[in-house]
């Protein structure tokens, strides 16, 4: 029991250990992510929780060595690490470049028409699908982490302001459908001319998008088109 209660106490510690420590690193870099907010429109929540995600709030290798909190690759002059990432000479020369980023390199630009510095969620799906992160759950992470540590107190919303309402799964239905879209179930006294003339395509692509070297069809067979 005392071994199993040490343990607990161990834990609690640690995890207690962590989040101020995330604490500790907003208290730190809020001011100048507010800052970047005002001059650029982007939500100050938005950046310090990529921040906190990207440099394990400020703990990892490349935050400590490289000053590099956004995970952003390039070449560095440093002697103490070997990595892929871009070494900064500041903190808050890396969170400028972020912002950079997000304002110059295509299509994050064009997230600046879509969303306005309150709306932390639209920025952080719109990043993601612009190809920031490869993992599909890093939006999702993002998200969880601005309203654990209430990042968007940060974000000087007008009194009254109401956040946009996301369906988290919105873009994988339509993508589904999609897919299923592009198929097509062979019926009875079907042909590729038929089949063709039906989805507004020509006989030859249906054959290469399906590798068919002859136009012989199955009753259920499926094909793309």
């Amino acid at each position: 029991m005392r071994k199993i209660f040490t343990l607990c106490l161990l834990l609690s510690f640690v995890i207690t250990a962590n989040a101020q420590s995330t604490e500790d690193y907003v208290a730190e870099h809020s001011a100048f992510a507010q800052s970047l907010m005002r001059d650029h429109k982007i939500p100050a929540s938005l950046i310090l929780a990529v921040a906190i995600h990207e440099s394990a709030s400020g703990s990892s290798r490349i935050a400590q060595h490289l000053n590099n909190h956004f995970g952003v690759k390039g070449p560095n002059n440093s002697a103490e690490i070997r990595s892929s990432y871009r070494d900064y000479f500041s903190a808050d020369e890396s969170y400028s470049h972020f912002v950079e980023i997000m304002e110059t390199r295509a299509p994050f630009n064009n997230l600046f028409s879509k969303y306005n510095q309150y709306d932390y969620k639209g920025w952080a799906r719109g990043i993601q699908r612009a190809g920031y992160a490869h993992s599909r759950s890093w939006a999702s992470q993002v998200i969880a982490l601005i309203k654990k540590f209430e990042l968007y107190q940060y974000d000087e919303r007008p009194d009254g302001y109401e956040e946009p309402a996301y369906t988290t799964n919105t873009y994988r239905r339509k993508d589904s459908m999609r897919r299923r879209a592009n198929f097509y179930t062979v019926k009875a006294g079907d042909n590729l001319s038929v089949i063709a003339k039906k989805k507004g395509t020509t006989v030859k692509a249906i054959m290469q998008k399906n590798g068919m070297k002859k136009a012989n069809l199955k009753s259920g067979q499926k094909i793309k088109f």
